[in-house]
């Protein structure tokens, strides 16, 4: 868990990973350069509650994506030796108390040498904990390269086999990117393993904080979408692909082919893209209408 200024939520939070119904867990975590009281929130519950805990804590601000990654990777050596899974935690949510119990269940029936990335869905209330609903479903399972278009590894429910950890430490996530997309890309291009939950196992708070947030509707996400416009979509998405033709030592030979594709594709014009998209039909976001706006933008980008 990585926080940076979130006192308001982190009692809440704290207090449902002592709820788990899944008891054998730690707590590594750091807190990014709050100016309010969020380390001495955590320690003194730490200590009130004599939880298992590692604090990483330096006092430099290294940014959510960065963040996480250096706890992620202190974690690394820990889930290979005792073979635990790594589950990210934001600050400001609450865990549903079979959350922990349902990753490690989902994620122990897959072959302990493939990786694999765990999501779920999330109950999405405001900042009093009021109810606004359940996430999209997933629908069709999600995999590369639909990962380029869109992150539906929600990073709040998100948790990481042994092996998923493993592959993630070796790589570095691009700037402009957040650490659970960059999971869900790399483990899925690695020829990893999506393991979706359709229940939802956090209360994912909404409110003018939140790093990304979660439109509750496909209106919603495609209005956000088009405010956003072409420009920071498409460089994000390009920069998504660089990264990953830089790491394609890790990825597997199909996924190599598809990224070393699209490379090649966003240095051409017009035409070369339209081909592009006529021969890899899965890059699709979650609606139709989301996929025909990515294709607009990919062509036009």
């Amino acid at each position: 868990m990585s926080t940076y200024d979130g006192a308001r939520f982190l009692d809440a939070q704290l207090e449902s990973l002592v709820d788990q119904s899944h008891r054998s867990w730690s707590l590594i975590w750091r807190d990014d350069g709050s100016s309010d009281d969020s380390r001495h929130r955590v320690r003194a519950f730490v200590d009130a509650a004599r939880i298992d805990a590692t604090d990483r804590t330096d006092g430099r601000h290294l940014g959510i994506t960065a963040s996480f990654w250096a706890l992620l990777c202190h974690a690394a050596a820990r889930a290979e030796a005792e073979g635990a899974i790594v589950a990210f935690a934001d600050q400001d949510d609450v865990w549903l108390a079979d959350k922990l119990a349902r990753a490690v269940a989902a994620l122990g029936e897959v072959d302990p040498d493939v990786p694999a990335l765990y999501c779920a869905r999330q109950r999405l209330v405001d900042a009093q904990l009021r109810d606004l609903g359940l996430s999209p479903d997933y629908g069709d399972l999600p995999g590369f390269p639909d990962a380029l278009t869109q992150n539906v590894a929600t990073g709040c429910t998100v948790a990481l086999n042994p092996a998923a950890v493993a592959l993630l430490r070796r790589t570095r996530p691009p700037l402009g990117t957040l650490h659970d997309w960059w999971a869900y890309l790399i483990v899925t291009a690695a020829g990893g393993r999506m393991v979706v939950d359709p229940e939802p196992v956090v209360l994912y708070r909404q409110h003018p904080d939140n790093a990304v947030g979660a439109p509750s509707s496909w209106l919603r996400r495609a209005i956000a979408a088009l405010r956003r416009g072409p420009g920071a979509f498409m460089t994000t998405f390009r920069v998504h692909v660089e990264a990953l033709v830089a790491h394609r030592a890790l990825l597997d030979a199909s996924s190599g082919r598809i990224v070393m594709r699209l490379s090649r594709s966003l240095r051409r014009g017009r035409l070369s893209r339209i081909l592009t998209l006529a021969r890899r039909p899965r890059l699709r976001r979650r609606t139709r209408s989301e996929t025909l706006l990515f294709r607009l933008w990919f062509v036009l980008g």
